[in-house]
């Protein structure tokens, strides 16, 4: 197998593994797109490559995560899911690795992001 799967797939319940395999994903992801703007003084081509190292380990966890979660959640709620860790995993990144902080907009927004999941996850 070309990407090192973890062998947690048993031990944990089928709607919370892609859950924990989409987190994790997306701390890959975050350091892969965001994590070279600390230091803008390596060039452009070593953080591209850099960054696709750190992507690899992304889809590797992303893309089963997506198949395993299909077997319990819809697509829709996949994908919604997906946007929701991002802001939680990049807000936790940008405040803590950048140093940058957020501001009571930048809230405000996630919070209309996280009530559109609400409503993705219900039905009426």
């Amino acid at each position: 197998m070309l990407c090192p799967m973890p062998s947690f797939t048993t031990l944990l319940p089928p709607q919370l593994l892609p859950i924990v395999m989409l987190v994790a994903s997306n701390v890959f992801m975050t350091f892969a797109w965001y994590g070279h703007l600390k230091h803008k003084s390596a060039p452009l081509v070593l953080a591209i490559f850099a960054s696709w190292g750190i992507a690899f380990f992304e889809y590797c966890l992303a893309v089963p995560a997506n198949r395993f979660g299909s077997e319990v959640y819809s697509t829709a709620q996949l994908k919604t899911m997906q946007e929701v860790i991002t802001l939680l995993v990049f807000a936790g990144f940008s405040v803590l690795y950048l140093k940058e902080p957020l501001g009571w907009n930048h809230l405000v927004g996630f919070a209309f992001i996280s009530a559109g999941a609400f409503f993705i996850f219900h039905k009426f």
